[in-house]
């Protein structure tokens, strides 16, 4: 049987996640800071929720950000919202964060004063969402496009780099909503919270092989 770890540090929704990965019959799913667990699971998935500061200082201090590089290159690895973030250069947030750095580009903030249409859109987003599937991937597999998935969150990403773009949500401001390059792939939403089509993308992802 597979195992899928679920990376512990201690800023994220990982029972959620760790019940629907098992749901979908992902295999033996653990909940775990141990590196060494980590680096011999067959699937690695890495949430996150609350503040980047926060969220970073913590995994430096695990040595989680070097962990994150190395196990993310030869195995299925999905980022989680926060998690996703974390991938990416830099965030806004607290006035500036330095992120791992896997993927190009930057967390922004939505904004005090977003509006659409001439409507008050309230920060942070939270709700459902269109996902546009920009690019064929195995991870949106039986996903029809525009499908709903959950958010939330007061950061968008803005990537550095399109061709890692394989979907896109709009509020306002369009912003990456899933970034993929190798066998990293990564979502804004909360697919554990995203009902058919969260399970969906969940499933997938423990059956794909990590090649893109």
């Amino acid at each position: 049987m597979q195992t899928v770890a679920v990376i512990d540090y201690g800023m994220g929704n990982l029972h959620s996640v760790a019940k629907a990965l098992e749901h979908v019959g992902a295999g033996k799913v653990l909940i775990t800071s141990d590196a060494d667990v980590i680096r011999e699971a067959d699937r690695v998935v890495f949430p996150g929720v609350g503040a980047i500061r926060d969220c970073m200082a913590e995994i430096r201090r695990l040595g989680f950000d070097s962990l994150v590089r190395e196990v993310s290159q030869d195995r299925p690895f999905l980022g989680i919202c926060v998690g996703m973030q974390a991938l990416l250069d830099s965030s806004e947030e607290n006035n500036g964060v330095d992120c791992i750095g896997l993927f190009p580009g930057q967390v922004k903030f939505f904004g005090k004063d977003l509006h659409e249409d001439g409507e008050h859109l309230k920060v942070p987003h939270m709700g459902w969402n269109e996902v546009k599937q920009t690019v064929s991937h195995p991870l949106w597999h039986d996903i029809p496009d525009l499908a709903r998935f959950y958010f939330v969150h007061s950061y968008y990403i803005a990537a550095g780099n399109p061709r890692q773009v394989v979907g896109g949500g709009h509020y306002g401001v369009d912003f990456a909503a899933a970034l993929a390059d190798g066998s990293r792939f990564a979502v804004q939403f909360h697919p554990e919270k995203s009902h058919t089509h969260g399970l969906q993308l969940l499933q997938n992802f423990a059956a794909w092989d990590g090649r893109w």
